[in-house]
């Protein structure tokens, strides 16, 4: 969950580094340090508690030379945030600088036998006992720093990206990874190093993906070389074309990622059906599915794995593959999956869903259906990220990159895929009639439309209505069938964002004991669309007036039933039932935002939370 950045060339490092955290920012932004070689030979490192902007101003006026570096962002695991625990960490002899992501979890033991041998520590942190260990490795053994990095990652156990510099050797940058990212660009006569592509393509669209096990050579002006690091072989360097353009990483004029990212969502949605939907609605493409074809038509369960807001998009999946493929579908929380002992036979599908193609548990627990004997499909975002290059087949949702740490943009993106899933499934099944098909298809092309009609409507009147809710100290959201995922998420987002607490559930539910909790002061926002079950929303929402509750209800346009008993209205365009989520999210995602900003919140990162889970 944090940021790492490191660079090797002709420019001044520390530029680099810098932009280069604050690309990453919202992988964590509890603390951040650079470490760099000056031109003098000497290793300096700047570190402080807080956003890089903190850093910035602890380094003025320093020692800032140097073509080499390092740099970190940190999330907080091993250690409370502060000055020492920031990385990048000295070994003892302040010879060598480390910075990483991930969690160590024999670093207990390793630091009890390097204290045996004479090293103390000053930090609370796993990373510092890796860079210790490196540099014992390199005293007792008189080898490399390569060597010592091999030998190094064979005692520890847990997930890392490395990054290490050694004062000695001005000229190269060693990194190691195992279930943690690392992507290398490569330029003219230099070399780029990140957690993610975003602070390298603004110097380069060539990258470099490792893989688990992977240790890369970062030489100044030489051939990148990937080894093995358990048998040291060379490995195949692997060069890919970045899609991604720096105008994408920027605001754009908004005063935050979050409400560009939810202002995107009309051109991101049209750029995820380009392609795979028919003008006429009656084909969709998906290659990942129609080349393993056999595999969906054989296949007996399908099991969805996901965190977060992905699981949320996941329960909306599992509504649309058994209404409309007659497949059962399990969804799991990818965390609890993995150590549960899961039943999974050959046949399976396992669905792996993430935004960043990193989550660690979502990782896991595909590696876990791979081994026994199921067929993993990802649903990513990030191309090029672990989860694709770790599944048999799967689908990106093309969405561009999502800065914003409350994922928006990326929800729908995955609604839409598992929607085309489902159809397509249903279709090569003969579950879904051309009828369907066109219907549901057409309307998929439809969603861009009818998403900028929602803004144009009630953007504005959202914003307004943020006003009376905003020192609201509970929320409860109500909905049913589709929507009751969408509750669950219009509830996440309030939470992450504004941390006013918020429970989500289905509408009916909310009278096996949450209407013990219905007054004055607690208002409910209801999903009250015309659908299968809504005159039984509508009863809900009669329970809930009775109690003395406020209602926000979201309801298809033209509704006057539920208008007539709701304190606030908000309307969205009729459109396929199974389709509604790709609507109700849009005023769920903008009065999270309004009443976050009316609050004060730092919207695009929220206290405690990072983008990317990338340790358990």
């Amino acid at each position: 969950m944090c940021g790492i950045v490191g660079y090797i060339g002709q420019r001044r490092a520390y530029d680099i580094l810098v932009q280069g955290l604050h690309r990453l920012e919202y992988r964590g932004y509890d603390s951040s340090g650079v470490a760099m070689i000056s031109d003098a030979a000497e290793l300096n490192i700047y570190k402080s508690k807080g956003k890089v902007e903190a850093l910035e101003h602890f380094a003025a006026n320093k020692d800032l030379s140097g073509t080499i570096g390092i740099a970190h962002t940190r999330w907080a695991t091993h250690g409370e945030p502060n000055d020492t625990n920031a990385h990048p960490h000295f070994s003892q002899s302040g010879r060598l600088a480390m910075v990483h992501n991930g969690t160590i979890e024999n670093y207990s033991v390793l630091k009890k036998a390097l204290s045996a041998h004479g090293y103390t520590f000053v930090s609370q942190t796993d990373t510092e006992v890796a860079v210790q260990l490196v540099e014992y490795i390199m005293d007792t053994n008189h080898c490399s720093l390569f060597d010592a990095m091999c030998e190094a990652t064979k005692r520890i156990v847990g997930a890392y990206a490395f990054a290490v510099i050694d004062r000695q050797n001005p000229n190269q940058i060693i990194a190691a990874r195992q279930s943690s990212p690392l992507v290398i660009g490569i330029g003219e006569g230099e070399y780029f190093l990140a957690s993610d592509a975003t602070p390298i393509i603004e110097y380069t669209n060539k990258v470099v993906y490792l893989d688990d096990g992977d240790i890369a050579v970062i030489d100044r002006g030489a051939e990148l070389k990937v080894f093995d690091s358990k048998t040291t072989s060379k490995s195949r360097v692997e060069i890919t074309e970045l899609q991604m353009s720096i105008e994408q990483l920027e605001k754009g004029g908004y005063p935050h990622f979050m409400l560009k990212e939810i202002f995107e969502q009309p051109k991101t949605l049209a750029d995820c059906i380009s392609g795979r939907v028919s003008a006429d609605g009656k084909k969709i493409t998906l290659s990942g599915v129609i080349e393993h074809r056999s595999k969906f038509l054989k296949t007996k369960r399908i099991i969805i794995v996901a965190c977060g807001t992905s699981w949320h998009a996941a329960l909306i999946g599992k509504h649309l593959i058994e209404e409309y493929c007659r497949i059962p579908v399990v969804v799991e929380y990818a965390s609890e999956f993995r150590y549960a002992n899961p039943v999974v036979n050959q046949g399976d599908i396992l669905i792996a869903l993430s935004q960043s193609g990193e989550t660690a548990d979502t990782l896991a627990a595909l590696e876990l259906a791979k081994s026994r004997g199921a067929f993993v499909f990802g649903i990513c975002n990030v191309i090029g990220s672990s989860i694709p290059r770790a599944t048999h087949s799967g689908c990106y949702i093309h969405v561009g990159p999502e800065i914003g740490v409350a994922s928006t943009k990326a929800f729908t993106g995955q609604v839409t895929v598992l929607a085309m899933m489902a159809m397509l499934i249903g279709q090569m099944k003969g579950t879904v009639d051309d009828a369907t098909l066109e219907r549901v298809a057409t309307d998929i092309r439809r969603v861009p439309t009818l998403i900028k009609d929602i803004f144009t409507k009630n953007d504005k009147k959202i914003e307004e209505l943020a006003k009376i809710f905003t020192y609201a100290h509970n929320f409860l959201y109500l909905g049913r069938g589709y929507n009751y995922p969408s509750a669950l998420e219009g509830a996440l987002k309030l939470k992450e964002i504004s941390y006013i607490h918020a429970e989500g559930y289905p509408a009916a539910e909310m009278k096996h004991g949450t209407i013990a909790l219905i007054d004055n002061d607690m208002p409910s926002v209801v999903i009250a669309i015309k659908d299968n079950v809504y005159e039984k929303t509508v009863n809900n929402i009669q329970q809930v007036k009775a109690r003395g509750g406020k209602v926000v209800a979201i309801v298809t346009e033209g509704d006057t039933i539920v208008a007539q008993m709701a304190d606030y209205v908000i309307e969205v365009p009729e459109i396929s039932e199974c389709l509604t989520p790709l609507l109700t999210a849009i005023p769920l995602q903008l009065l999270a935002y309004y009443i976050a900003v009316n609050k004060g919140r730092n919207v695009d990162q929220p206290r405690n939370l990072a983008k990317s889970v990338t340790v358990e």
